[in-house]
């Protein structure tokens, strides 16, 4: 068979060699064109260079307006050619050049003459050119002729005028509009092509209303449609129906389910299909409406068409992710599809098999996988190794057979994104199932002896400093990191040198040994090696000196750098070298915002800190700075919290208002900044009426008008309002700008002594309870959430209702809360049915507060969620309970 196919292919590569196409160039089919000018027109020629002008155009070649223009006029005296196969040709080319207003007159006359003619292949085409190239003011003059087209006894012109009505609705949609009668009349076509255009085309002319789409659903599933295509446009706009009706609560009946299943037994494959797709995706399908969809599927997977197997496993493939149980009975079928020669089809039964399979088919599948794997991309391989996980922390007694055959994947060619999808496995099933810690360590042990990825040598050393020192025998794998401080680059050596660390602070026994190697490190080339062996020397005692406590240690090694790494090179920059060291105390831990926001457009939107001084002070600082100097809020304490400026008015609005809410133990603060975007007008005494009756917990303390806003100079004005001391207050407030205007004159900036009060609507803001929560990650959030401890732990269970994604669900109490996630565990996986999310914060009163959030799909498309906070306070924990259940 080899010999045959290497023909074949050497064949194709003749053919490639010497297309018509190759070394076409724009300037020489410009000259070929001139042959339309010829008094005797050969029409084979012409069409060949069409064809070549056709072949530019699609391949983005641009022609210049004098270009387009010479080939227009000299195509348009083709019409002179009765060769119907050069007529379609010039059809086609007047489409793509899409003649200019002025230009399209000159075709028109043809083009009409064209749609009345005897000539069906005419009258079809000259519609789709028209239709393509004219205006509004022409298609009312051509709309009777369309009509007319619509109901025409030769299909072709029937469907070149329902499909032109397609195009046209997105232009014209109230002319199109007026043509319902003649489609619903098409609609009743024996012709199948007809029939499913004026189908698309009703539907879409009907879609803003659902009555009317529900009206048409229900007369045409009682079996006036018979063309294929249609019927399989009918299903789609009946799961629409269906989608929003909902169902039927007094009967139990789902509407039009019935039609649904009737079309299961239909003669055309793409019908059957259709429907059983439209069946699966019924939003809380029952077993009982799942069931004779399932059997059609199954039937598919054992057809001779590649396409016909691909959908049904496909669609089987989504149907296992949320009624497994129900897909079973296909897996025998499946597994033969293992090896498919289409590896699409081949990948996609491997991964359902392994969303279905029960405990004791675990070993078998992965006898099966082994083989299939060495014939697919890396991309199918990413998607099998998800599963693989999946599968393993759905059967934990089975790791042993899935994590060996995780690590011999690990040994072979890949990628990176392959290789990083399995160590990313592994490390999250040594997490999950204590007994595969040692094995599963052992495994990436021996991956970084010839991993050519610096990022995952870097990661499982890191991984290893963590869990290493806690195995049984700490000791097997020293001579894996110490290699790496041989064998490796500078980032792995310096990776390692911190690992060898680790053993060394953790592990007594093994220090003598940690110490002798780390001193060979101090010889290093590189700085930062050098620099990171002096430091854990001398941290642990190896350097001879009386090392630090062993808490200190540990906590140093292993504990969480409480401070932003921002603020940290903020101090170490501003550090002047004396005879006093640097103390990492000194490092401010509220995480500080962006650089001071400056104006989004000159004169249209206020800078956040107005005039404030700009250069290394944070905009935290800055804001901390300025509200001490106003003796109305100086007894107000230790800022806690300054948020983001939030828009107040629209975009290019004659004032432009941000505010920006300072939060205080017991006030908040509210900066308003303003600009004043009309060169002829100033405003004075500018304050804010806040309107409290919606945030019964705060009153209003006190407040500092502007007492000038000129023209395109910022300005801040503050309302301050109490609150009850250490509680996250929330509520709502309506506010009002107002004013003195004053007319000013833009030539001599004379301003008129007689002003007129004025005010201006603000939109609503409220005060949330992520404003009372700071965003403080933590680098390694096991070690910081074991050394919380469980004591002020609150541990419970939400249901979130339904939701498009568990993505939507994850961002949604992300933004409740306001804390910030850690190690990227805001991105949730594709088609992941569970996840866990970390949060990290400092909620007002500076108390931290750690938050493991577990989502799982709960039944179609709801989402329950499991809510474990830690905190040093027990009421801080039961706060974010409370924000959660209230939220």
């Amino acid at each position: 068979m080899a010999q045959p196919l290497a023909k074949k292919d050497d064949d194709r590569d003749d053919e490639a060699e010497y297309s018509p196409f190759i070394g076409i160039e724009k300037g020489s089919v410009l000259q070929e064109a001139r042959v339309f000018n010829d008094p005797q027109l050969d029409p084979r020629r012409c069409s060949q260079v069409i064809t070549k002008l056709l072949y530019l155009l699609n391949q983005g070649e641009s022609f210049t307006k004098v270009e387009a223009t010479e080939v227009f006029f000299s195509v348009t005296k083709l019409f002179q050619s009765k060769d119907l196969g050069l007529r379609r040709m010039v059809y086609l080319i007047i489409k793509e050049l899409s003649p200019s207003a002025d230009e399209v007159i000159i075709v028109t006359s043809s083009l009409m003459k064209d749609m009345n003619s005897k000539t069906d292949m005419y009258r079809a085409n000259a519609i789709r050119v028209l239709c393509r190239i004219t205006d509004g003011t022409l298609l009312t003059q051509i709309e009777r002729y369309l009509k007319q087209a619509i109901v025409d006894k030769n299909h072709v012109v029937a469907s070149a005028a329902l499909v032109s009505g397609v195009h046209l609705l997105q232009t014209n949609p109230e002319i199109v509009k007026r043509w319902s009668n003649e489609v619903q009349e098409s609609v009743q076509s024996r012709a199948g092509l007809v029939q499913f255009h004026a189908l698309a085309l009703l539907h879409q002319i009907r879609q803003n209303d659902r009555l009317a789409v529900s009206k048409l659903v229900t007369s045409l599933t009682r079996g006036t449609v018979r063309s294929p295509l249609a019927q399989c446009l009918l299903i789609r706009y009946t799961s629409q129906v269906i989608r929003e009706s909902g169902q039927n609560t007094q009967t139990g009946e789902r509407p039009f389910y019935n039609y649904l299943d009737s079309c299961l037994r239909h003669k055309a494959e793409m019908v059957i299909f259709e429907a059983a797709r439209a069946i699966t995706e019924l939003s809380g399908v029952t077993n009982q409406e799942l069931t004779p969809a399932i059997t059609v599927l199954q039937l598919f997977l054992n057809s001779s068409k590649p396409v016909l197997r691909f959908a049904a496993v496909r669609t089987l493939n989504k149907v296992a992710m949320t009624h497994p149980m129900a897909v079973t009975n296909c897996n025998i079928d499946m597994e033969s599809l293992i090896s498919d020669q289409n590896r699409s089809i081949a990948t996609l039964a491997i991964t359902t098999l392994l969303k279905t399979g029960n405990e004791s088919s675990v070993d078998r599948l992965m006898k099966q996988i082994t083989n299939f794997m060495s014939d697919i991309a890396d991309e199918f391989k990413i998607v099998v190794v998800e599963a693989i996980r999946s599968l393993c922390l759905k059967f934990p007694l089975k790791y042993r057979a899935l994590m060996n055959f995780l690590s011999s994947i690990l040994r072979e060619e890949g990628g990176f994104e392959y290789k990083k999808a399995i160590v990313d496995s592994i490390v999250i099933l040594i997490r999950d199932i204590p007994e595969a810690k040692e094995s599963g360590l052992f495994h990436l042990c021996e991956f970084i002896e010839d991993c050519e990825f610096t990022y995952l040598s870097t990661q499982i050393l890191h991984f290893l400093g963590n869990e290493g020192p806690k195995t049984s025998d700490p000791s097997k794998y020293i001579r894996y990191i110490y290699n790496r401080v041989i064998l490796e680059n500078a980032t792995v050596r310096a990776s390692a040198v911190s690992t060898l660390a680790k053993f060394g602070a953790l592990v007594d026994s093994l220090k003598p040994r940690i110490f002798v190697l780390l001193r060979r490190c101090l010889f290093d080339s590189d700085d930062e090696v050098r620099d990171r062996a002096t430091l854990y020397l001398n941290t642990i005692g190896g350097d001879g000196s009386v090392g630090e406590t062993d808490k200190d240690v540990k906590d140093f090694l292993f504990g969480s750098l409480d401070v932003p790494l921002a603020n940290l090179e903020t101090c170490l920059k501003n550090y002047e070298p004396s005879e006093e060291s640097f103390d990492i105390d000194s490092v401010p831990k509220e995480v500080k915002s962006q650089p001071l926001a400056e104006k989004k457009a000159p004169g249209k939107k206020p800078a956040a800190l107005g005039a404030l001084p700009t250069g290394p002070t944070s905009t935290i600082d800055a804001y901390e700075k300025l509200l001490s100097s106003i003796p109305e809020f100086s007894g107000f304490g230790q800022l806690f919290k300054s948020s983001v400026p939030m828009e107040l008015t629209e975009a290019e609005t004659e004032y432009s208002v941000n505010v920006v809410k300072h939060i205080y133990d017991g006030h908040v603060v509210f900066q308003f900044n303003c600009t004043n975007t009309i060169p002829e007008q100033l405003l004075e005494n500018v304050c804010v009426i806040m309107d409290a009756t919606e945030a019964e917990e705060f009153s209003e303390v006190a407040s500092k008008p502007l007492r000038s806003l000129p023209y395109d100079s910022p300005g801040q004005t503050f309302v301050a309002f109490e609150k009850p001391v250490g509680v996250p207050a929330v509520g709502k407030f309506s506010n009002m700008l107002k004013f003195i205007v004053k007319e000013v004159d833009p030539a001599t900036g004379e301003t008129d002594e007689d002003g007129v009060e004025d005010e201006y609507q603000l939109e609503d803001l409220e005060v949330l309870p992520a404003d009372y929560i700071l965003k403080v990650g933590v680098s390694n959030f096991r070690n910081a959430w074991e050394s919380m401890g469980p004591d002020n732990e609150r541990v419970d269970e939400y249901g979130l209702g339904a939701r498009e994604s568990l993505t939507e669900a994850v961002n949604a109490v992300i933004n409740i809360l306001g804390m910030q996630p850690c190690e990227g565990t805001e991105v949730v996986p594709n088609n992941s049915r569970s996840h866990t999310c970390l949060l990290a914060g400092v909620f007002i009163g500076n108390a931290k507060v750690l938050v493991r959030l577990s989502f799982g799909i709960d039944g179609p498309k709801q989402v329950a969620m499991k809510l474990a906070v830690r905190s040093e306070d027990e009421t801080v924990s039961d706060a974010i309970h409370e924000i959660i259940a209230s939220g």
